[in-house]
């Protein structure tokens, strides 16, 4: 949703900071009313009621004593509180609060103090709606005449902005819509003068009041438009009456307004100022860092639908991801519960439920959409399990209908992965809740994601039903609320494996072909002429294209065989398909003649033109594109939300060559979006979007991702012709549609999703006018949604007989009226503002207008089929032979993920996994690393050893590492990093020059003396036996032995380590036998001590034999492949990075080594010898 209301507080802060700085949209000299706002004093009281549901002792006491607290720290910070008579009031998007008995004037602090005591924390009901009272605005009192009181409201609608006036406001204002006066400002043009306001809205305000009004409208007008306001109403605004001092001074007392909370990034710093404690009286904290000048603006959820901690959740991961997400808790305890991807699907999927009688058990409204990754529809999965699995269980059950439309990208087997994910770990309360669940999904690599929760049914001991999209959307509702489906004739049975690709590949399926009377034929599949080709040669792989002429088609045909595209963005996935479905369908060139991405230098990028490659141009500027293709005359811009105004008005300047635009991004600010779409009307540009995945003519042009991937394509039989154009607003369900009317007529002949939108560039009747006058379309397809007048223009075009082709339509949404509060759905424009944009009024006003509505969504393919059926007996529609069906090229990593080929590996890897969405450690998730605080050494055991090692495993690993980490800068390896450092170089060539030091002479020892003792004690030798055995081959006993330390002043670090091993190890063998070894050798020297290479070495030896964690060939393994060695690396890089940062902190120079620390010995030269050729040498040898 983009217009988010505000409280009333935050509207009054921007009012009070902007009034005076924002731009004045005013052409005339500034007004001499010398209006000035009063003066900013607003209190706001936010009460945290969570202390009340913790379950804490005397709860009530404790949030009663935060609460005098928090109004104790109010007198100190609000100082006027206690000397002025006051209003107070909740601050909660409760409406008509006066008449509620919400609110109390003309009262002192301590009556306003005991008011709020009274009320905080408490439920109440207005209307209908049920919700606690937790936040209050209190504001110091204007006592005034009833006369002095006006209402005034400005309001956005597609063509411009509303501003109502009436002189009689107050709380008895009454009928607005009837008795104000309206003033409508229409997109791009100029603001009225003053005598204009005068003559249209002021005519019943005194003349000594119009001046300062005038100012004050302006004022208000242009903060309105500056920050970005879809909605404001002041009720009452008092204008109070001059005296001889003061001229009329005003006041706005109550106010309601909503932010287009998509323009955050246009206005959010000016709201974030606004709010800022410097700017409203306070003392600045700095107790957190904010992104603009002030915290950010919040919007809070409508009364009586304050998020729950599950909502806050999804509200907080939908923030941190490109994907959708979004959760309403409507009945915690209801027994109907959706998983359902899309924002339309969402909708119908309520709308089912809700005209089977179910609306009271449905227990949440959401949806999950975007191409949510595997972790991210787990959370989501979990959570509304976690909430659907709570309390007592139901005596009937419970219901989980897992529905989607027909995605367009999102891989349907990833998002389930995290589904079944979810429900395996929630299966016991899954049984325990007796649920039953129902699933029907279709799009990118369903086939695979449907397999997987059949299976998933057969070891969950849960009922799992299963249908794609030869199903349609909505029929397992019915299946599962009351048993039995709606009565649409199933389809017909296809012998294919369930994977298109597959079967189209090996030529085993036919496509399934709708079965009612007069239908077209289907012949038998074939391999089209020049669809798979031979693998081309090398020479002959490039596919190039000579220029064709462009023969622009009639107003109504935007998009024919000939239509060529620029696409604005790096989209190198939506322009591969839509080449794959220009060589699908056929077309001499390619659609797309151009990439425009300015944010880089001009190239070429390749992509498939069936199995062969073409290579398509890249310009950083439309202006060479334009230059360059003249024949180009539609632009699908993938531009984001921040820079598609700058870029589609960059596109106007050529519109006498480019006539269509289709605006992919979602996100746009609904004031820019009425800027662009009135200055394309002006400019003859047909605009399709924002928010939109774009349209398609079959057989003829694909904007973008429309259509899903190719075996959608193909089961839709969009690469032909049929005789229906459909309009939607929702981009999912006009995948949906595509399903639909081609299981039920003879196809789509031209489809467009128009953007979910509040203000689409194009609507309903623009593309609707154009079916009409198309003589190849036959039949017109509606889906309307909750919110908009829209489809009353329609109704008015049947009516006065310009649209004559019958019509079939639907508004979705008609579950709205059955909530209790305002919900949201799944897109900006799908929500009615007054009775006259609810899905009901609109399919009402559409069916008695003669268009053919059905009774419900569900319905929709009967009445659809019954339509066609229609045409075809009169004649209108000759249904045609079925060309064969194309063959799809397929990318080789698509045709591997789905498992269709394989391919040796190049390369093996058994320790680490960075595929999924989650890196895995040996198998272990990398957030359960953190999670159970394995440390480094359980690091370290998952990516050397493959498992997870006791703790005190782990614990000696990271000992081992601490205790090679450095031995000073003395010793060779940590000489030759300080050198290389002081040489200039850089960390790693500086690391790698002391790590290649490392050896037999140093820092091999623990590898030697783990073999050499290990295969002592293995062959039975004596430790005395051993000794006698190296002395006699005159060979030194690895790992034994120290310059400086011996028996008498011991090794710290091998009394360490000898004393860890010997408390936590099961069993110490080889460190026994070293031990009993170095008895025999201190005997004769004192210091051939058991080193602390010797000493880590073989208590190595004793953790991979006697851990349990390894079989002794593994043990073996491990010591002759280097692991020892291994450890000292890890360590001593640890040590070899520190001298490297410690010679660059000190900015050491160029290390010379001194002359007297080199003897120079150099052999005698005989002078005679020498070549006269050659230069004379003169040596010095000291004699």
């Amino acid at each position: 949703m983009s217009a988010k209301a505000i409280r009333e507080y935050d509207g009054k802060l921007l009012l009070a900071h902007w009034l005076l700085r924002s731009p004045s949209l005013s052409t005339e000299a500034a007004s001499a009313s010398k209006f000035v706002p009063p003066a900013t004093k607003l209190a706001h009281v936010g009460v945290d009621t969570s202390v009340l549901y913790s379950g804490v002792p005397d709860a009530q006491a404790v949030f009663n004593n935060t609460l005098k607290q928090q109004l104790d720290n109010l007198e100190q910070t609000h100082s006027w509180l206690l000397t002025e008579k006051l209003v107070v009031k909740p601050d909660q998007l409760i409406k008509r609060r006066g008449k509620s008995g919400l609110l109390l004037l003309n009262a002192p602090w301590a009556q306003v103090r005991a008011w709020i005591e009274e009320r905080a924390g408490k439920g109440i009901k207005v209307e209908k709606t049920a919700g606690v009272i937790k936040t209050f605005l209190v504001e110091p009192f204007v006592p005034h005449p009833s006369n002095t009181e006006y209402y005034v409201n400005i309001n956005s609608v597609r063509e411009g902005d509303n501003i109502l006036f009436t002189h009689e406001g107050g709380v008895e204002v009454g009928d607005v819509d009837a008795k104000a006066l309206r003033l409508l400002i229409k997109v791009n043009d100029e603001f009225p003068s003053s005598q204009v306001i005068k003559d249209t809205l002021l005519k019943h305000v005194p003349t000594f009041k119009k001046d300062v009004l005038v100012d004050f409208i302006t004022r208000l007008y242009s903060v309105y438009v500056d920050l970005n306001f879809t909605y404001l109403e002041i009720n009452p605004l008092v204008v109070t009456d001059p005296t001889k001092t003061h001229a009329p001074a005003v006041y706005y007392l109550d106010l309601a307004a909503k932010l287009d909370q998509t323009a955050e990034f246009e206005s959010g710093p000016k709201w974030a100022i606004a709010r800022a404690p410097q700017n409203i009286g306070l003392a600045a904290t700095a107790s957190s860092q904010n992104v603009d000048q002030g915290p950010a603006m919040e919007f809070p959820a409508p009364f009586g639908r304050e998020l729950t901690r599950e909502e806050a959740y999804i509200q907080d991961l939908d923030a941190k991801t490109g994907a959708s997400l979004k959760l309403t808790v409507l009945n915690k305890d209801g027994r109907v519960w959706t998983m359902v991807a899309g924002g339309g699907a969402s909708v119908v999927y309520s709308d089912a439920i809700a005209s089977l009688g179910f609306a009271d058990e449905l227990a949440n409204y959401g949806e999950y959409s975007g191409a949510p990754t595997e972790t991210q529809t787990y959370e989501y999965a979990k959570t509304i399990l976690d909430l659907m699995t709570r309390g007592a269980p139901h005596s009937l059950g419970k219901v989980l209908i897992i529905g989607g439309g027909i995605a367009n990208f999102t891989n349907v087997a990833t998002t389930f992965k995290g589904i079944i994910r979810a429900l395996t770990e929630f299966k016991q309360p899954l049984i325990n809740h007796k649920v039953r669940i129902f699933i029907r999904r279709a799009g990118p690599n369903y086939q695979e994601g449907l397999r997987a929760m059949r299976q998933l049914g057969e070891t969950l001991g849960v009922e799992i039903q299963v249908f794609g999209p030869e199903t349609h959307i909505t029929e397992i509702v019915p299946l599962a609320l009351v048993g039995k489906g709606s009565g649409l004739a199933k389809s017909t049975t296809s012998t294919s494996s369930g994977n298109l690709f597959q079967d189209q590949i090996f030529g085993t399926t036919e496509v399934p072909t709708p079965a009612p009377t007069g239908a077209i034929k289907t012949t038998t599949f074939s391999p089209a002429e020049e669809s798979i080709s031979q693998p081309a040669s090398p020479n002959e792989r490039i596919t190039h294209f000579s220029d064709v002429s462009h023969t622009k088609g009639e107003w109504y045909q935007p998009f024919t065989k000939n239509t060529r595209a620029f696409v604005y963005g790096m989209q190198p996935r939506a322009v591969q398909g839509m080449l794959d479905f220009d060589f699908m369908c056929k077309r001499e060139v390619p659609s797309v003649a151009a990439m425009i991405y300015p944010f880089g230098g001009s190239h070429v990028q390749k992509f498939y033109w069936g199995t062969k490659e073409t290579l398509i141009p890249v310009f950083t500027t439309l202006k060479e594109g334009v230059e360059k293709f003249p024949e180009v005359d539609t632009v699908v811009s993938f531009a984001s939300c921040r820079s598609v105004y700058d870029s589609t008005r960059e596109i106007f300047r050529f519109a006498s060559q480019i006539k269509t635009v289709a605006i992919i991004a979602e996100g746009v600010p609904e004031r820019r979006a009425r800027q662009i779409l009135h200055e394309a009307d002006q400019r003859g540009v047909l605009i399709i979007g924002p928010a939109t995945v774009g349209g398609i003519k079959p057989g003829c042009f694909k904007i973008g991702n429309t259509g899903g991937m190719m075996d959608n394509i193909v089961s839709s039989k969009l690469y032909r012709a049929g005789s229906v154009g459909y309009v939607s607003k929702s981009g999912g369900m006009s995948n949906e549609l595509n399903n639909i009317i081609a299981r039920h007529t003879d196809g789509v002949y031209e489809g467009v999703a128009i953007g979910g939108d509040r203000y689409p560039g194009s609507t309903f009747i623009d593309h609707l006018l154009r079916y009409e006058q198309d003589p190849n379309c036959k039949m017109l397809v509606l889906l309307g949604e909750v919110g908009g007048v829209e489809e009353y223009k329609v109704v008015e075009a049947v009516r006065n007989g310009t649209i004559k082709k019958p019509i079939v339509a639907w508004a979705i949404g008609t579950c709205a009226k059955m909530f209790t509060t305002d919900v949201q759905f799944g897109h900006a424009g799908a929500l009615a503002n007054s009775d006259l944009e609810t899905a009901d009024a609109k399919n009402q006003a559409m069916r008695a207008a003669g268009i053919i509505v059905p009774e419900t969504f569900e319905k929709l393919p009967l009445v659809l089929t019954e339509a066609y059926q229609r045409l075809v007996r009169s004649g209108t529609i000759v249904p045609a032979a079925e060309p064969e069906v194309p063959k799809i090229p397929i990318d080789y990593s698509w045709a591997q993920e789905l498992g269709l080929i394989r391919k040796p590996a190049s390369f093996v890897s058994t320790i680490s996994d960075d595929r999924g969405q989650e890196l895995l450690y040996a198998g272990m998730r990398i957030s359960d690393v953190f999670k159970e605080d394995i440390g480094i050494g359980g690091v370290l055991s998952l990516l050397w050893f493959k498992r997870r090692l006791p703790d005190y495993a782990c614990k000696f690993i990271e000992m081992v590492l601490m205790l090679t980490a450095d031995h000073g800068p003395a010793v060779s390896g940590a000489m030759n990093t300080i050198i290389t450092s002081r040489a200039g170089k850089d960390l790693i060539s500086s690391l790698v020059s002391g790590l290649l030091t490392i050896g037999e002479r140093f820092g091999g020892a623990l590898d030697g003396a783990a073999s050499q003792f290990t295969s002592a004690y293995d062959s039975g030798l004596t430790p005395r036996e051993f000794v006698n055995q190296q002395r006699k081959a005159n060979k030194l006993i690895p790992g034994i032995g120290h310059k400086i330390k011996s028996r008498n002043n011991p090794d710290l670090r091998v009394v360490l380590v000898k004393e860890y091993v010997k408390k936590t190890f099961p069993s110490t063998p080889i460190l026994d036998y070293a031990l009993k070894v170095e008895e025999i050798t201190t005997s004769k020297k004192d210091n051939l001590i058991l080193n602390v290479d010797g000493c880590v070495a073989v208590s190595f030896v004793d953790l991979l034999r006697e851990s349990g964690a390894f079989s002794r060939e593994e043990s073996e393994e491990y010591l002759k492949i280097g692991t020892l060695n291994g450890l000292f690396v890890l360590g001593r890089s640890i040590g070899f990075i520190g001298h490297y940062l410690d010679q660059k902190r000190l900015k050491q120079g160029l290390y010379r080594h001194p002359w007297d620390d080199i003897s120079y010995l150099l052999p005698t030269l005989d002078s005679q010898t020498l070549d006269p050729r050659r230069v004379n040498v003169r040596v010095n040898v000291p004699q």
